[in-house]
């Protein structure tokens, strides 16, 4: 399962998940749609595609490809070549219009993500590390940070990057 950063603005002009069905439509095929806006289709070697606007703001996608044999097999037929192409330009055609962002864009998006969870991981580890060698720690700014961590790891959980203000403040904390 990925997550892409949406434009803001973007998924309301779109029209949330009736909407992302729609353009997902003309871009494959066999799509069919949930009560809750959950599109599922597929195209070529794209053999099932899920996707939604999350809770975030974020375009949630789940795809699955051929693989293996069945890969191999659909390259060797005649226009296996070409499909596979097709359905690697439709794939990335869809992600440019439901995200506003182009192919760079949603790499640098990404980026900043990961730097963001990192960050925070790191902010973890440190706030324990500090909190078990330092005697001069109170019991309250103990609890204080143990609510902060609690804060920021059930955001990695969940798959949102944590602002890099909630890691300043534990960070600063400790």
């Amino acid at each position: 399962m990925e997550r892409f950063a949406v434009k803001r603005g973007l998924e309301k002009n779109i029209g949330g998940n009736a909407g992302l069905a729609g353009i997902a439509a003309t871009y494959f095929d066999n799509i069919q749609v949930d009560a809750e806006g959950v599109f599922t289709g597929s195209f070529a070697i794209l053999t099932q595609i899920n996707g939604h606007f999350g809770p975030d703001g974020k375009l949630v996608m789940d795809v699955q490809q051929m693989k293996g044999e069945d890969l191999t097999n659909f390259l060797s037929a005649d226009g296996g070549r070409e499909n596979a192409m097709l359905s690697r330009q439709k794939w990335s055609s869809f992600l440019d219009e439901v995200t506003g962002y182009s192919p760079k864009q949603r790499g640098d998006k990404a980026k900043e993500d990961a730097k963001k969870f990192s960050k925070a991981k790191s902010a973890i580890k440190m706030a324990y590390k500090m909190m078990e060698m330092s005697k001069t720690v109170d019991q309250a700014t103990i609890d204080t940070a143990n609510t902060m961590i609690a804060e920021l790891q059930a955001m990695i959980d969940s798959g949102t990057p944590p602002s890099e203000g909630k890691v300043k403040k534990l960070n600063d904390l400790i």
